[in-house]
């Protein structure tokens, strides 16, 4: 991944509680820089820490700005999330766009996020590079702050280098000699119990049931267990 990770910027935030859970979000993501314009509260705020639940690195290095022009002075692109403005010319992108841009910046970016109940004024808006809106259902436009930023987050992070759960090593497909006794293991035991009827079905049978077993693609110790199982069920032990 190249470019920066990008700034979060809340604007003129009113609650510490969304603070908190703003910075929750950012670290879920691997983002860390949180920048705070004239909260309402002040800074710091005591009820932002419980709602971080354990993000303290992104509270801990919050910064507070008088304007958003301070706040995103050393940024090369700035995304507003905001819905569509009417009242201003500018581009307007999906968060799928916005992310690669910022990942293939030289530079540093920011995405700024309005105060809960109004958003982002015209003249916040006026100082983006572009505006970033999630297509979300058009009858109810009803995101609070910390799925805002969950969501910009998250779509960045999909190009990110974010470490993520080691993936379980496949085992190879078994060979198909091992299948072939799999297959006639299964059909002798089969017969053994007259399953094959009416006679004439029995060729369509044996396809259906080579099928069945081809499709899983077993590995050699797979297999090894099924045969397993089936000697099993058809020669119980004594007791």
């Amino acid at each position: 991944m190249t470019g920066e990770k990008p700034v979060i910027v809340l604007v003129r935030p009113q609650l510490g509680q969304n603070i908190g859970k703003a910075a929750r979000a950012m670290l879920n993501f691997g983002l860390t820089e949180l920048r705070l314009v004239a909260p309402r509260d002040g800074w710091p705020n005591p009820e932002a820490g419980p709602a971080a639940s354990g993000a303290d690195v992104v509270l801990g290095r919050a910064e507070v700005f008088d304007s958003v022009a301070d706040a995103v002075a050393d940024c090369s692109a700035v995304y507003a999330s905001t819905v569509r403005r009417r009242d201003l010319m500018m581009p307007v992108v999906g968060p799928e766009q916005m992310a690669a841009a910022i990942r293939s910046l030289r530079g540093r970016a920011a995405i700024l996020f309005g105060p809960e109940r109004s958003g982002l004024a015209t003249e916040d808006v006026a100082l983006a590079t572009a505006i970033v809106t999630v297509p979300i259902n058009p009858e109810f436009g009803s995101l609070n702050l910390a799925q805002a930023v969950i969501l910009l987050a998250y779509e960045w992070s999909r190009g990110s280098d974010l470490a993520q759960p080691p993936a379980k090593e496949l085992e190879a497909p078994a060979p198909q000699k091992d299948l072939d006794g799999l297959v006639g293991q299964l059909e002798d035991h089969l017969e053994a119990a007259h399953y094959f009827f009416p006679p004439e079905r029995t060729v369509a049978t044996r396809q259906t049931i080579r099928t069945i077993l081809t499709k899983a693609r077993w590995s050699s110790r797979e297999i090894n267990a099924v045969r397993g199982m089936l000697r099993a069920i058809a020669e119980p032990r004594r007791r």
